[in-house]
């Protein structure tokens, strides 16, 4: 499977993804199948009157009430609201199996419900292994607690027979299913040496919780890597100045877990307004924690030092190839090019495309900071690949400003910056920087770069925001930093998905106009900086990972259904034989 095909399907996996209901709406829709089948079992006489209620209403409650306390002994959360949906959904399946054996007879109560309590007990095995704890041993006494009242409402209403079949039946169940969560789990362990509820179990602490134990599996899956980092520096005669860098990681995989909050990391670590551009990467490229930030941040400081600082930048320009728009403008002895495919996707590019172009420019200039805008989400996710149609255009438009620019005049330039916190969310698609802009004026004209702190721009917002920003400057630029800290879970939540575009521009007008107001002459100086060691996914391994679960997700279904048929038919034959 390709790296392509890898990150298409992942994301896919998003939708089995759901928010619990409150409990309070569970556990009244307990209530009330109860009372359903009090109503249903009255035409079968006194010996079972009130048996919904008691048989599986009360059996839930004492499942909400007490699985979350069990389950945190083991130190591990298990919220309200999970806990009644679980026990909401174990009712459903409880009913459905005993009613199913009424509808065959009556005489086949006590099998039927022995079968519903052990598939139950069973069933919660298998969901609190994968929502709290993947260690099976601990989650038995919880996962026990509603079958195990339904035993104690069993004894009740049927013969003593009742409770060695339905002891036996959570045997059979139980051991099915942990043999199911064995099945599942093997091959993801014996490609990447880890465990896919122990997996989920982090992911799930992660949307509740915010934890990053997450970063723990990355860091087992990792690689380390060298990748340059370009960074222009500008020097202002006053006011604050900028660091305008370019880093060739992927600001994922979602929320805060690894590299996400790159953009925010790196501001934290310097003064100036820091302008997190996105380089050439795709997700295998992915910091596997947020410490790795540091090594980036490091890579940035060492060249402040040494970088030598020249007053001079030429006019913004802007070459076509195919369907690759490159915005270029030298400043001393550095390049900075920055492009987008607007209105066509403008997604990932791959970090060889990107490293193939720097040495290219490396006959001309000793620093080239190649940018990929991000800016035109069409709802493909897919990357740019080596000796794809698009990868060529990238690199002739590349070679095409690579050959213009050295000859370029430079003028003395002036520099102002900006950054608006919008009043959007995450959720809205809105990371912590907000707006940040940098203009830049030389030679008579005034150049924009407008830097989003989100994951990419809706389809024709670009143009709107751009069109907009080109009333005020002469050239323009939207850019995105591609954080994720923005996704949760989902890859798709471009900057004016959940905000309009016109609800955008008065806060863009305004960055401009504040940088504007803060011109002043400056100085620009670039530098190459080696970030050592940085320990990323590693090539390739989200298509390995992605076809690994997406081969998992094939067979699940036909192996749950195998195993399930067996439990049953080891059912009958248990019930003949104690009868």
């Amino acid at each position: 499977m390709s790296i392509i095909n890898g990150d298409v399907k992942m994301e896919g996996l998003s939708k089995f993804i759901f928010s619990a209901p409150s409990w309070p709406t569970s556990l009244a829709i307990i209530v009330v199948l109860g009372f359903l089948i009090d109503g249903a079992t009255l035409r079968f006489g006194e010996s079972i009157r009130f048996f919904g209620t008691l048989a599986f209403t009360l059996p839930a409650i004492a499942g909400v009430l007490l699985t979350g306390p069990l389950a945190s002994l083991s130190k591990r959360r298990l919220t309200w609201n999970r806990s009644a949906l679980l026990a909401l959904s174990c009712t459903v399946i409880g009913i459905i199996i005993t009613l199913t054996g009424m509808v065959v007879s009556v005489a086949l109560l006590p099998l039927s419900y022995a079968i519903a309590t052990g598939f139950i007990f069973g069933s919660r095995l298998v969901a609190l292994a994968a929502i709290v704890d993947y260690r099976v041993t601990r989650m038995v006494v919880p996962a026990f607690i509603q079958s195990g009242a339904g035993l104690l409402v069993g004894m009740v209403f049927f013969d003593p027979p009742f409770l060695v079949l339905a002891l036996l039946l959570h045997l059979v169940f139980g051991a099915g299913f942990i043999l199911l969560i064995w099945a599942i789990d093997r091959p993801l362990y014996r490609a990447f040496h880890i465990h896919i509820l122990s997996f989920l179990n982090t992911f799930i602490a992660h949307l509740t919780d915010g934890s990053k134990t997450m970063e723990d599996f990355f860091r087992e899956i990792g690689e380390e890597v060298y990748i340059p980092q370009v960074s222009i520096f500008f020097g202002k005669e006053k006011g604050r100045g900028i660091i305008f860098t370019v880093p060739n990681v992927h600001p994922g995989p979602m929320g805060e877990i690894g590299g996400g909050i790159l953009p925010k990391s790196l501001q934290k670590a310097f003064p100036e307004l820091v302008m997190v551009s996105h380089g050439t990467a795709t997700h295998d490229f992915n910091l596997v924690a947020e410490e790795e930030s540091e090594k980036i941040a490091a890579a940035i400081r060492a060249g402040i030092d040494r970088t030598e600082y020249l007053p001079g930048a030429s006019r913004a320009y802007r070459c076509q190839a195919g369907t690759v728009s490159l915005l270029y403008q030298v400043f001393g002895t550095t390049l900075l090019m920055v492009t987008t495919r607007s209105p066509e996707k403008t997604e990932d590019i791959d970090f060889g495309i990107g490293m193939t172009i720097m040495a290219e420019g490396h006959r001309a200039f000793p620093h080239v900071a190649f940018v990929d805008a991000h800016n035109c989400f069409t709802g493909d996710i897919s990357n740019v690949s080596p000796g794809s149609l698009a990868a060529l255009e990238y690199q002739q438009a590349a070679l095409h400003a690579i050959g213009e620019a050295p000859g370029r005049e430079q003028y003395p330039m002036e520099v102002g910056s900006s950054q608006v916190i919008p009043p959007f969310t995450r959720v809205q698609g809105f990371g912590d920087q907000g707006i940040e802009t940098m203009i830049i004026r030389a030679g008579g004209q005034t150049t924009a770069y407008i830097l989003i702190d989100g994951n990419n721009v809706l389809a024709g917002v670009r143009e709107v925001l751009r069109n907009h920003a080109l009333t005020m400057v002469d050239e323009a630029e939207i850019m995105t930093t591609d954080s994720h800290v923005v996704n949760t879970v989902s890859g798709k939540n471009p900057v004016g998905y959940n905000v309009a575009a016109d609800q955008i521009v008065p806060y863009l007008e305004q960055s401009i106009r504040e940088a504007l107001d803060d011109l002043s002459r400056a100085r620009a100086g670039g530098d190459t900086a080696l970030c050592e060691r940085v320990v990323v996914f590693g090539s390739q391994r989200i298509a390995q990972m992605a076809s690994t679960v997406n081969a998992m997700v094939l067979f699940i279904p036909p192996l749950s259904i195998g195993m399930l048929l067996l439990a049953f038919l080891l059912s009958i034959l248990i019930y003949l034989i104690i009868g």
